[in-house]
């Protein structure tokens, strides 16, 4: 049975409390201004900014807003989004993955080069690389072993499997190929960072290097490797939903968030535990309908610029990002190992001496990351239509740990959530092609993206501050 609030519960509440006492509308927005006067802002500013910039471009240009220009963008920043979801896990734990965009470039080539020489890696490698490459698999297997993450090893191992068997060229091989070659370089990464206790920075530094050198020894300086002629591969990031199956996925993923968060709201109210008014709760689940109806009713129109052509349905990139936020919010809020992910990033030590695992916990959220960048490469490259030389660098990994934190990840670990690089990639995709729509050089570009990563660490910084401020 649910309690009113006494002078004891004047404090915010929060969902790891043993409380039982529930609040009001009026009382929760006032919990909720408090937290924000307190540093707790969250993903508040990014959203703030990705307002104010959309208005902003809509108001310089007449294409911003347009049907064709609002799909493009979804498109444009999702490979870049993608790789900032898999590092909000190492910034959880406060490290920093610098070889993320690197490590994308390589699973993203083994990927084309898979699909160019129709399975025939050592002809595409030769057979010293090929050796070399199979070996780095086996080493990655036995390293993730040591470490007991079972999946890292299985992965691992079965990318062992696709490279020696010569299987044809296959698009859902590659894909599969990539993703192995991402986990694996993972594992390596994890286990240098972790069990050798060499500093994320430098380690993920020498990486970024050292990757950047395989792509070019896999494609050749100056190369490209085509993979547009594939149509699952360019459908990826190119397709789009048919009109029905758009509004199958409005309803399946409105209906399961209404069902979720109401069900678990319920299931809390039933208790006597804490938990948001229900106004609050059916406000949310109200909002997000209507805009995701909204969305979906626009982008099934036919957006082609030529009356000739038939564009229309929601792109197939969203229910990939959407899987994605979804599978990684799970993890992080429903899992022991999400909780021990936040643990570790909050105080190390106390989490060492409360049981956790901490060693295998820092070193798999690098697992985690190498194999979102790869899911994050077979998005870009079919963008692009090929992979070459320049894949996955530095532009693509500044804009991906930029994502993550200008949505509300804290570079100091501890604080942030998958959502925060949806919330950030969206505020640079939206920098990107703005500027590009107002026909600014690269140079302002770069500058402007630069200012808003800057303004996004400020933030977390300060916010850090008047949050530490307000515990004394």
């Amino acid at each position: 049975m649910t309690q009113t609030p006494t002078a004891s519960s004047n404090t915010a509440i929060t969902d790891f409390g043993i409380d039982t006492t529930t609040m009001s509308t009026s009382e929760a927005v006032r919990d909720y201004l408090s937290r924000l006067r307190a540093g707790q802002l969250g993903s508040l500013p990014a959203l703030t900014g990705l307002v104010a910039l959309v208005v902003l471009f809509a108001a310089l240009s007449d294409v911003f807003l347009s049907l064709n220009n609002l799909a493009n963008l979804l498109a444009q920043g999702a490979g870049q989004t993608m790789i900032a979801m898999g590092i909000v896990f190492v910034l959880l734990v406060g490290e920093i993955d610098l070889s993320a965009g690197t490590a994308s470039g390589v699973a993203g080539a083994v990927l084309a080069m898979h699909y160019a020489e129709n399975g025939n890696l050592m002809g595409g490698m030769g057979s010293t690389v090929f050796i070399m490459f199979i070996a780095a698999l086996a080493l990655a297997a036995a390293l993730a072993a040591y470490l007991r993450i079972w999946a890292g090893t299985a992965i691992s191992l079965l990318g062992i499997v696709l490279t020696v068997s010569g299987m044809a060229a296959n698009p859902w091989i590659e894909m599969l190929l990539a993703l192995c070659v991402g986990t694996a370089i993972g594992c390596i990464t994890g286990f240098l960072v972790s069990k050798i206790g060499m500093p994320s920075f430098v380690v993920t530094l020498a990486l970024f290097l050292a990757w950047q050198g395989v792509l070019l020894q896999f494609i050749g300086e100056g190369g490209v490797i085509g993979i547009s002629s594939s149509e699952v591969l360019n459908k990826v990031a190119n397709g789009n939903l048919s009109i029905l199956a758009s509004w199958i996925l409005y309803v399946v993923a409105a209906g399961g968030f209404a069902a979720l968060s109401l069900g678990r709201h319920f299931r809390r109210l039933k208790r006597g535990l804490v938990t948001q008014p229900t106004t609050i709760v059916l406000f949310k689940v109200g909002g997000l309908a209507v805009i995701g109806a909204a969305a979906t009713a626009l982008l099934t129109i036919n957006r082609a610029p030529n009356p000739n052509i038939e564009i229309s349905g929601v792109p197939y990139v969203v229910p990939i990002v959407l899987a994605l936020l979804v599978i990684g919010t799970y993890v992080l809020n429903r899992t022991r190992y999400g909780r021990h992910i936040y643990a570790v990033g909050g105080n190390r030590e106390a989490a060492r001496r409360a049981g956790i695992n901490v060693t295998k916990i820092r070193a798999s959220v690098f697992v985690v990351c190498s194999s979102v960048a790869a899911l994050g490469a077979i998005v870009y490259s079919s963008k692009v239509g090929s992979v070459d030389p320049q894949a996955g660098g530095l532009n693509t990994l500044l804009f991906a740990v930029g994502a993550a934190v200008i949505g509300g990840a804290s570079l100091f670990g501890g604080k942030g959530r998958v959502s925060d690089a949806v919330i950030g990639g969206t505020v640079l995709a939206v920098v990107a092609n703005g500027l590009g729509l107002l026909r600014q050089p690269a140079a302002v570009v770069s500058i402007v993206t630069g200012l808003v990563l800057l303004l996004a660490a400020t933030v977390d910084a300060l916010s850090r501050r008047r949050a530490a401020s307000a515990a004394r």
